[in-house]
């Protein structure tokens, strides 16, 4: 189920909200409300494919048992150490054999007996269906049972307080990636009121125009241009900032859609984007963009390798691997391993030059301009279905790869005045200093009025299109 569809927008959000305010918060020392969402977070992740709910339940139990053994009071140092391995194991393993193990098979066991002499497919693949957000949930868990480890949170109260942090639907499917730490007290007790409600509206019919209105607008625009055998230079350009844009909106969407959610029940979400295509550098940019993801990359990963306390040698080596990893977290698709490995050297180009680099000779919207354009070429490794497209399109970006005699013919399908308009409106949005997050928090009459027309041309436009789910889904 997704957000921007007419099954959860008339249906199950309508429901599950007026039975949860009707439930009491406790009855006889069950956490009566956390138990129905709970329960509604598992019909959400199963409405499409029920037995995914399976998999996240085995993770669940696996973690919160994981846990306790951790946290026992005199327990064994050795026996709270073997708990953490055991859940790391676990949970990465399920990760591992859902997400890369056709890539595995294809890409190194089959190309390497071709090597040796078999055919290029040597041994047969299974096809393994990759179930929704399950990098997400993965990460959450084991969050929970680093933090218990390292004494940085205390341990769930119970089963059903845990399970509804895990599978707590508004960030299941795609984020953000919340810590146990940061909500614990929320789940214990929070408090619910008509302004924190309010707000968590305002905020969710933003996302969803987010998504519906300016995503879902420019997608054809990049389909068209990476589509095309040669678009040539122009066309390659709109196409790559289209897809700059939807990428953005239909992620930054989903999130301020999760964090609007989640504070309809009384739960504050950290903000998972910044204005990211304002940063003047790389470094900038991943503080702002998908800030979840790079926060548990920094806390899980970075700085146990030694973080800033290391050689510079081994600090370039540590920044490359982090984001080696983050690519490969991505899907399992050597573009995305090429596009992590690609962030990982502009960090590190960045260290090395310091104020050197490019970004602090000229102006700041030159600044915020240049990594705009190093961020897009990125984009195309993202984009792209395997590193010859993505080779050919910097070509025709770059002007070596002449554009096909289709060339102008698609310049008509791409320049016509409502995607020129869209295309305003998204760098108009993109580019403007307020956020959403800081906008809603004091929500006057005006601002209400306005988010409510956002909703409702949201829901109108989203009649008029197909089927167009999250990006981010596929993580």
């Amino acid at each position: 189920m997704v957000f921007s569809s007419h099954i959860f927008l008339f249906y199950f959000l309508p429901f599950f909200l007026l039975v949860y305010f009707l439930l009491p918060f406790k009855w006889k020392g069950l956490y009566v409300k956390n138990a129905f969402i709970t329960i509604m977070s598992y019909v959400f992740y199963g409405w499409l494919v029920p037995w995914f709910v399976i998999l996240m339940f085995i993770t669940t139990i696996n973690d919160y048992v994981c846990g306790l053994i951790i946290s026992a009071p005199g327990q064994a140092q050795w026996k709270r150490k073997s708990a953490l391995i055991f859940a790391i194991v676990t949970d990465l393993s399920l990760l591992a054999y859902f997400k890369y193990s056709m890539f595995f098979m294809s890409e190194v066991v089959n190309r390497l007996a071709c090597l040796l002499g078999s055919g290029p497919h040597a041994f047969s693949i299974a096809t393994v269906l990759l179930p929704s957000g399950i990098s997400f949930y993965t990460f959450v868990g084991l969050s929970y049972t680093i933090d218990v480890y390292k004494g940085e949170a205390k341990p769930a109260r119970n089963f059903s307080v845990f399970s509804c942090f895990v599978g707590l639907f508004p960030h299941l499917i795609a984020g953000p990636i919340i810590r146990y730490r940061t909500v614990a007290e929320q789940l214990d007790n929070r408090v619910h009121s008509i302004p924190k409600f309010a707000s968590g509206v305002a905020i969710f019919s933003l996302g969803l125009g987010k998504k519906v209105i300016l995503a879902n607008a420019v997608a054809p625009i990049a389909d068209a241009a990476f589509g095309s055998d040669a678009p040539g230079l122009i066309n390659a350009w709109w196409g790559v900032t289209a897809y700059a844009f939807q990428i953005y909106f239909d992620f930054c969407g989903y999130s301020d859609m999760a964090v609007g959610l989640a504070r309809m029940l009384g739960i504050e979400f950290i903000k998972n984007f910044d204005g990211p295509y304002q940063s003047r550098s790389i470094t900038v940019f991943w503080q702002r963009w998908h800030i979840s993801l790079t926060n548990f990359i920094r806390d899980y990963l970075y700085i146990p390798l030694g973080g800033n306390r290391v050689g510079k040698g081994r600090l370039y080596f540590n920044l490359c691997l982090c984001f080696f990893l983050s690519g490969l977290w991505h899907g399992a698709k050597w573009t995305f391993v090429l596009w992590g490995i690609y962030q990982g050297v502009f960090l590190v180009f960045e260290r090395v030059l310091g104020k050197k680099t490019l970004y602090y000779r000229v102006p700041e919207w030159a600044q915020v301009g240049i990594t705009f354009v190093v961020v897009m070429f990125g984009w195309v490794l993202f984009r792209a279905p395997d590193l010859g497209q993505a080779v050919h399109y910097w070509g025709a970006m770059i002007g070596t790869a002449r554009g096909a005699a289709t060339a102008p013919m698609l310049s008509v399908e791409l320049f016509t005045p409502r995607h020129i308009v869209e295309m305003l409106l998204c760098g108009i949005f993109v580019w403007q200093p307020l956020q959403a997050h800081e906008w809603v928090r004091t929500l006057t009459m005006p601002k209400a009025l306005l988010c409510t027309a956002v909703l409702v041309l949201a829901i109108f436009t989203m009649f008029t299109q197909t089927y167009n789910p999250f990006l981010y889904f596929q993580f």
